[in-house]
């Protein structure tokens, strides 16, 4: 069978790590022909794998749309598959081959709606985007899902057939040899592997340790994976950081093997309150690292009965302090 997979959104962070484990997945199965459409990840070309790039999807939102509504249903067409799989929310437009939809952004099913003023970007994708993520779940041969919450939601929500609906749980294809080691000294690092958006919540984080300080808690650090001029958000974070000394880097986007070596030494924060899944939690869960994540659905149905982990309402600033207070002291 010739499958066309589709992920041109995949560029860094979750999703990045999402087309990588399906792209491992493709590799051992040699009973099938895959084409991969991406926009910037340069994957290596196999046997029974075919990369096509299109760099200049991501230039602006046209190019995008563009793209969709007329590159990729000529696609489609041109290689003559059998199958299509979207691993990027929404179905490709304008064709009848049958097709199976990986939705793994749960922005659309959030209780929490954002403003313009709060985001643009985010109010876009709720209201516009979300709209097309939706119509595409209805439309959609099958819809994959990563964990329970996410069928039911879809299922409830938006009255979808459960049978229309299969769950693939995340399966991290790396082998783990190394794994989580408290440093000896008196001295505790926090890592907390997200891109900028506000949804990420970094702010609490700040909050926490604005508490800490007060406290007169300094041994310790955070690091985060944000640039400071990654967003303005990020920015306004930067700034309280460095006027009120509080013991946080920014040190960028990491590689995967450098993220993976951040669990076998430090303590995952997690307080992000959208998430499908949250794979630093997976891979935490791997390395046997401990974790300070937020209380919701997607935390409770991944970290079921893993008892390194401490829970607090994702906007309690003083939960997380004090628990941050039991790996410091």
């Amino acid at each position: 069978m010739k499958i066309m997979v589709f992920d041109v959104p995949a560029e860094n962070g979750g999703a990045l790590s999402v087309l990588q484990d399906f792209y491992e997945e493709f590799l051992l199965d040699k009973e099938n022909e895959y084409i991969l459409v991406l926009s910037l990840p340069e994957l290596k070309e196999t046997q029974n794998v075919k990369v096509l790039r299109f760099p200049w999807v991501k230039i602006s939102w046209f190019h995008r749309l563009y793209f969709d509504y007329f590159v990729a249903p000529r696609l489609v067409s041109e290689y003559k598959v059998d199958q299509i799989l979207s691993l990027q929310n929404v179905i490709i437009p304008n064709v009848r081959t049958n097709q199976s939809l990986f939705v793994h952004n749960a922005l659309p099913f959030s209780p929490k709606k954002f403003s313009l003023k709060e985001s643009k970007f985010l109010w876009i994708y709720q209201n516009i985007v979300g709209k097309k993520i939706i119509h595409s779940i209805r439309k959609a041969n099958q819809v994959i899902v990563q964990t329970n919450w996410m069928k039911n939601e879809i299922s409830y929500k938006l009255n979808v057939p459960s049978k229309k609906i299969v769950i693939k749980h995340p399966k991290i294809n790396k082998n783990v040899t190394k794994f989580f080691d408290k440093p000896s000294e008196n001295f505790c690092t926090f890592f907390y592997p997200a891109s900028g958006m506000i949804f990420k919540n970094h702010q609490i984080i700040i909050e926490a340790c604005l508490k800490l300080k007060k406290e007169g808690v300094s041994n310790y650090k955070v690091v985060l994976t944000l640039a400071k001029e990654e967003n303005s958000l990020t920015e306004k974070i930067y700034k309280i950081v460095k006027r009120e000394k509080l013991p946080i880097e920014f040190i960028g986007v990491l590689k995967r093997e450098e993220v993976f070596d951040f669990y076998t030494k430090s303590v995952l924060i997690f307080p992000s309150y959208i998430e499908t899944v949250g794979l630093p939690l997976i891979e935490a869960k791997m390395h046997k690292t401990p974790v300070i994540v937020a209380d919701c659905s997607y935390s409770r149905e991944i970290l079921t009965g893993y008892e390194e982990a401490l829970y607090f309402k994702f906007s309690d600033c003083r939960t997380l302090a004090n628990h941050m207070k039991k790996y410091i002291v």
